[in-house]
């Protein structure tokens, strides 16, 4: 078990990076990522020491590591490392440090450090690295310089532990240990008796108590329904932006609360509610669609509103809550504040799941509820009857197709700016159970690519939908396409440029428009794939994109090619959004 033992005593730097792997391992560590670098070796060779128990996969460009990572980490639901060299290698991990904060995802970040006495004297590749990453880490240090005392030894030990708890509890996001190292860094001899320590030091009692665990469960009681929601007929709930580890169990605990409360349930189309559609006979998914019809928002104006998770997406929605102004409670674990409208607000630190389900007998009928089902009824009708009838290749209709043929379970990646606005409009309610990931967190393009092969990496086949901008700003991430374990497809929606700003008032305004918002970049993707040796195929029809999903290849990456037209997409949105529920009256 302990062959790694002999490169530990090598010298001081390699039975620190020991001690630090050897930790992780126990705890449950399955994955690290390392970045090339000099100043990095000693935790690159330990890693190395720890396959296959620990997998640990090379990535070149640190920015394309640490989204990779974060998609790792958001598909398994578990811990994972990051590591780089000195310099401005760990300032790339930046964008996904931040990502993970907001999105709760838990990774640990370790960028090597060269020691006190080579900083601020033009040292090469090196920069100030303590508090990289402001206050984004849940927690953050830096390590004491390596030492062979068994006390410093300890020390590690439990900085590393506490680490891991701090990057999982009492929220999910990133920590960042900042490690410094002199020379040598490679697993020769630095001149350090390690003879003595090497025949005293008993692994299993240095390691003794060290739980393999990536959950921490708190003991609680359910909460029972407050009678303020019961009273109220005139309620809905908000299935806001997620994805739970458990998006079954979730999806089912919003139906319960739902079916209790006789308050119909406006499922966004990030959340996994959409998904399970026959768990809740109360889901509204073209919520922004009637809130365009003006008479209809006055209608069903709420008295109270519970918010599960984010805010979604929609703009209308939020307008008409802010408008409304109703009571409301937002249920999440999180210790953050999730009302950007800063209402009469309640935050309820708990999940949905930890809500006291209830039988309920109505002293009243509730018209308001069935009001709701009835508009959802109708537009769901005219969405349908029009996106079946459309078939040139639009935009628009992507969503609304992939929501009803990927095969079930299919971990889909949905990239920012239009994919995620065309999912909430248009992704049809389903049974397939497609466990939808997305970077909501700070909204970013920036490593789509590489977050979307972290998620497939060693899960079910997998698709990401993307607009061309988006896929072109991470092109690094095919360079993992030789350490990558799975299938990608790739759904590209190519319209030469950025989409969402043809939705602004900006738009109205060229010059300057087209070229810096617009921001055409003709590039051929059919070289750029060859180029990295990937698979790339131009759709056509909507028969041949169907074919293509539905059943997906087992290994490898490939593009299939949607070409559309910006201006026209853009024009068939600001002509059709407002039509869908023009007609409809409740």
């Amino acid at each position: 078990m302990f062959d790694l033992m002999p490169i530990a005593f090598r010298n001081v730097n390699q039975l620190w990076a020991y001690i630090l792997t050897e930790t992780l391992k126990r705890l449950g560590l399955t994955c690290a990522i390392i970045c090339p670098g000099s100043r990095s070796t000693p935790l690159a060779v330990a890693f190395a020491q720890q396959i296959p128990e620990i997998e640990a996969i090379s990535i070149l460009d640190e920015r394309s590591a640490a989204f990779f990572a974060l998609g790792q980490a958001q598909a398994t639901g578990r811990p994972v490392v990051l590591v780089c060299t000195s310099g401005t290698a760990g300032a790339n991990f930046y964008s996904a440090v931040i990502e993970a904060s907001y999105s709760r995802v838990p990774l640990l970040v370790l960028t090597t450090d060269r020691p006190p006495e080579l900083r601020d004297c033009h040292s090469g590749q090196t920069i100030d690295q303590l508090r990289l990453y402001g206050n984004y880490p849940n927690w953050q240090t830096e390590l004491a310089l390596p030492s062979t005392d068994m006390g410093m030894l300890a020390y590690l030990r439990q900085m590393v532990i506490h680490s891991w708890e701090r990057m999982q509890t009492p929220t999910k996001g990133p920590v960042h240990l900042n490690i410094p190292f002199r020379d040598p860094l490679a697993p020769l001899p630095d001149g350090t008796d390690l003879n003595y320590l090497q025949s005293q030091f008993h692994p299993e009692e240095f390691f003794a108590g060290i739980a393999n665990t990536t959950t921490f469960p708190t003991p609680h009681s359910l909460l029972p329904i407050p009678q303020e929601w019961k009273e109220c007929d005139r309620g809905i709930i908000i299935a806001g932006v997620a994805q739970p580890q458990q998006p079954q169990e979730y999806a089912k605990a919003i139906a319960q609360l739902s079916q209790t409360l006789k308050w119909p349930v406006l499922a966004e189309g990030l959340s996994p509610v959409r998904n399970y559609a026959e768990l809740n006979p109360y889901l509204i998914s073209t919520y922004d669609l009637i809130l365009r019809n003006q008479q209809l928002a006055k209608q069903l104006a709420p008295e109270m509103v519970i918010q599960v998770g984010e805010m979604p997406t929609s703009k209308e929605l939020r307008n008409w809550i802010d408008a409304t102004q109703p009571r409301r409670w937002v249920i999440d674990k999180s210790d953050q504040n999730l009302d950007p409208l800063h209402g009469r607000t309640t935050h309820l630190r708990i999940s949905v799941e930890d809500i006291k389900a209830e039988e309920r007998n109505l002293s009243f009928s509730p018209d308001y509820g069935k009001k709701w089902c009835d508009a959802e009824t109708k537009v769901r009708l005219v969405v349908d009857q029009t996106m079946g009838k459309i078939d040139e290749v639009i935009e628009s209709k992507a969503a609304w197709l992939i929501s009803q043929i990927l095969p079930p379970g299919t971990p889909l990646f949905i990239a920012n700016s239009m994919p995620v606005r065309d999912v909430e409009y248009f992704w049809k309610p389903n049974n397939l159970g497609v466990r939808s990931h997305f970077n909501r967190g700070a909204n970013g393009i920036d490593g789509t690519l590489s977050t979307a092969l972290g998620i497939a990496h060693r899960q079910q086949s997998s698709v990401m939908l993307t607009g061309d901008l988006a896929l072109l700003h991470d092109t690094n991430g095919f360079l993992i396409r030789n350490k990558f374990v799975g299938h990608l497809t790739i759904v590209l929606i190519n319209n030469n440029g950025g989409g969402i700003f043809e939705m602004l008032p900006i738009a109205k305004f060229d010059p300057p428009f087209e070229e810096f918002f617009g921001t055409p970049q003709d590039i051929d993707f059919t070289q750029l794939c060859a180029t990295y040796n990937v698979q790339h195929e131009l759709i056509t029809s909507w028969e041949q994109l169907q074919q293509r999903l539905n059943p997906l290849p087992t290994m490898g990456i490939r593009v299939l090619e949607l070409q559309t037209n910006r201006k026209l997409d853009a024009k068939w949105r600001q002509d059709n959004l407002q039509k869908f529920a023009a007609d409809i009256a409740i």
